[in-house]
């Protein structure tokens, strides 16, 4: 009898204890769109800085509020004066398909901050319904149904 193995299983799952370990690693470099907003709009201190690292045309083109102005190639010049290096800071970029946020938060890190990178970048803060500001003023789109529960305030994850 032959078992065929499938391409998900052809590489056996870790174990328990690598899994939690990876996972538990992941979480301490990455964070997501929805928490930070959940931070942001909870009114008391976030207890982060975050940093949008993209051009000044892509920030006045629309930015998280609140946010810091910081393009990743300015960040060895300027983050010793804009950053606390006792607040730990939240890098974004445009998306998914952009490694800014991680090449400023690698930046960062190397000066001596603690940092993690948001997922999703400004294109998922836009998809999920969320707030942002542009050179004309404050903005809203309707959240796409594919990134964000339409008729619920949280996934529930």
């Amino acid at each position: 009898m032959t078992t065929t193995v499938n391409a998900v299983l052809r590489v056996a799952p870790a174990a328990p204890a690598e899994a939690a370990a990876h996972f538990r690693a992941s979480l301490a470099f990455h964070t997501d769109v929805s928490d930070v907003a959940a931070a942001l709009a909870s009114g008391d201190d976030p207890g982060f800085v975050l940093v949008d690292s993209r051009s000044t045309e892509a920030w006045d083109q629309g930015h998280v509020p609140g946010a810091l102005h910081l393009p990743t190639a300015s960040v060895a010049e300027e983050a010793g004066r804009l950053l606390d290096p006792a607040v730990p800071v939240v890098t974004y970029c445009w998306g998914p398909g952009c490694n800014g946020a991680a090449r400023a938060a690698l930046a960062l890190a190397e000066l001596g901050y603690r940092v993690k990178e948001m997922l999703g970048g400004f294109e998922y803060w836009v998809r999920e319904g969320l707030a942002f500001e542009t050179w004309q003023g404050p903005r809203r789109r309707e959240p796409d149904p594919l990134t964000a529960p339409v008729a619920a305030g949280d996934c529930g994850c």
